[in-house]
């Protein structure tokens, strides 16, 4: 099993910067990629961004030139700097782990609060 735990959340204004870290611990080896994933009061889970296990990165075209993910291999840990929040980017965000096999593992999240 893979455990992820988020942490660096919290209550911005708008324009301002948070960082976000998840880090992993278990079965490591068995992870193909990461992401970052948020929802909304009253709406669905959405994508925000991946890295796949090469490295290469996906985003929302919501965040894009404004979020960067990015990862530390030897603490395993993956990050998400989020730049120029916006209110409409307040959410839960969520780690994941999409695994070569086994289900994908979830953090428990971390509520970002961006004030207008």
């Amino acid at each position: 099993q893979v455990q992820l735990v988020e942490s660096g959340g919290g209550l911005v204004p708008a324009g301002g910067s948070l960082r976000l870290s998840c880090a992993a611990s278990g079965s490591i080896a068995t992870i193909n990629g990461m992401g970052w994933y948020r929802q909304a009061p009253g709406k669905q889970r959405e994508l925000v961004a991946t890295m796949s296990k090469r490295g290469s990165t996906n985003y929302a075209d919501s965040v894009k030139g404004r979020f960067a993910i990015s990862r530390d291999s030897s603490k395993n840990t993956m990050y998400l700097q989020m730049n120029s929040l916006k209110p409409e980017d307040t959410a839960v965000y969520y780690c994941n782990a999409d695994r070569f096999y086994g289900p994908p593992a979830w953090g428990q999240g971390t509520q970002v609060t961006v004030s207008s």
